[in-house]
């Protein structure tokens, strides 16, 4: 059974959050019960990681990062149909392949170039550093919301493999079909901002939103 915690006054609601540092501050809130606990902060690069660092510092708790990224389509890199994580699991969006008629050729050229990308953030993120050591582990999975829920679902299912303990999702926002589809796959989820009017963008909670770089990305995590 999955626990569900949210901000109702949030629910609906549209640009609640001034950035993601502020989002971040949300959750720290929302998390306090994790404060100087053995559990790790896992940030989903590149727009997670910022939420992440945030909890991360003001809960003292160890931050890494977790290498999972959707599958984008071909003429829409803002848009995905499914995910690829660290450890080659990868999750896809059946339904919305054969509705948009995407060939199997299409659809095994994407999980492709999307192991490469993942392949190459491990080597650019976590520089050699070994496997992350999960097994029996509480586990707070970071990003900076949920639009589908695929990319989280390869990334749970990456973790359940790598032996986890508790696995808890903490995201600023989200849409109501991505959590219902984790429902029975986590044991939490805390996301202030719970939004089931379409159409659904994560971007929709930020007064201040941008794409964040693989740079930026590099310089939040080496302060680590």
């Amino acid at each position: 059974m999955t626990k569900i915690i949210e901000n109702r006054e949030l629910r609906d609601k549209f640009f609640v959050f001034k950035n993601r540092k502020e989002a971040g501050e949300v959750l720290v809130r929302m998390l306090k019960d994790y404060q100087d606990s053995d559990a790790i902060i896992l940030g989903i690069p590149a727009g997670g990681v910022p939420v992440a660092a945030v909890i991360a510092k003001k809960l003292n708790l160890t931050l890494d990062v977790l290498i999972v990224s959707k599958i984008t389509l071909p003429w829409n890199r803002e848009a995905g149909y499914g995910a690829v994580a660290f450890n080659g699991t990868i999750k896809l969006n059946q339904k919305l392949i054969d509705s948009l008629g995407l060939t199997g050729r299409e659809v095994e050229a994407g999980i492709k170039e999307t192991l490469k990308k993942v392949e190459r953030r491990v080597q650019i993120f976590r520089k050699g550093k070994p496997p992350l050591k999960l097994k029996n582990r509480t586990v707070i999975v970071v990003d900076d919301g949920l639009a589908s829920g695929y990319t989280m679902l390869a990334a749970v299912e990456a973790l359940r493999r790598a032996g986890a303990g508790k696995i808890i999702i903490a995201v600023p926002t989200a849409n109501l079909d991505a959590i219902k589809r984790l429902e029975g796959k986590v044991d939490m989820v805390y996301s202030p901002n719970i939004r089931h009017v379409y159409p659904y963008a994560v971007a929709d909670a930020y007064k201040n939103w941008y794409d964040i770089s693989e740079d930026e990305v590099k310089s939040i995590l080496q302060k680590f």
